[in-house]
């Protein structure tokens, strides 16, 4: 299997050790990865800011330097989503970059269900480092992940098939975490009131763990549990994998 790894903007600049997982969980499972390094953001933040204009010099970089027939891996729902669904309205009145879009879009896939839905991977156990110690996490649902991507199941099947690693639903996983980019500085006090909710619910699930699949999440959670003294553990899922994989 062939894969070429989309890392993000957020992940190069904040959390290369995501990046550094994510490499080692899919050579861990047989996937011949390359990473073109001519790479750049996909334009999301442009975008979703209204700035339509500089994105779409962004989206046909993207284009060009991921040819091919090559699957393409990206370790956020957000990035994948925005490549695979938004690309096709950005450039609405390009044809030529539309088209190569609509033909690229099907090999685009978040982290987890490129594990689960093209590798067919959910139960790691017998690839799992057995001396790990035991783990008890709950998951955060992205947006972006969940409803745009429609991933709901396949992050939780690949944290329920890891031995020693116990899965706790927290309340409302699925309700955003206030972070939504610059959605968090514009709109300070409802993005903070949005965080509280989120981190209250971790709190109350007892859990030492949160995993979500996208580090902007992880960035506005971590945040918020490190301010409050919460010790929870913000982990992206390609990490949790990565540590139980043995890998490293």
């Amino acid at each position: 299997m062939k894969a070429s790894l989309f890392v993000t903007c957020v992940i190069d600049q904040f959390y290369p050790e995501v990046g550094e997982s994510t490499v080692r969980v899919l050579r861990r499972l047989g996937v011949d990865l390359d990473f073109p390094k001519d790479q750049t953001c996909c334009g999301q933040p442009a975008f979703n800011s209204g700035h339509w204009s500089e994105a779409r010099p962004l989206a046909r970089r993207f284009l060009k330097v991921f040819p091919g027939d090559r699957y393409i891996v990206a370790p956020s729902g957000s990035c994948a989503t925005m490549v695979r669904v938004f690309y096709d309205e950005l450039l609405h009145d390009e044809p030529d970059a539309r088209a190569e879009a609509k033909e690229l879009a099907p090999r685009v896939f978040e982290l987890s269900e490129f594990l689960v839905d093209v590798l067919g991977v959910s139960d790691l156990s017998l690839t799992s480092d057995p001396g790990a110690g035991l783990v008890k996490t709950t998951y955060h649902e992205a947006c972006h992940l969940r409803r745009e991507l429609g991933v709901i199941e396949q992050p939780r099947a690949l944290i329920r098939g890891l031995p020693g690693v116990d899965l706790v639903e927290m309340e409302q996983a699925e309700v955003c975490c206030g972070f939504g980019g610059t959605f968090s500085v514009k709109y300070a006090d409802i993005s903070g009131a949005m965080l509280q909710d989120k981190v209250d619910n971790i709190r109350a699930s007892g859990a030492d763990t949160v995993v979500a699949c996208d580090s902007s999440c992880l960035m506005q959670i971590g945040g918020g549990l490190e301010k409050q003294g919460v010790p929870v553990r913000p982990l992206h899922l390609a990490q949790l994998l990565d540590e139980r994989l043995g890998a490293g």
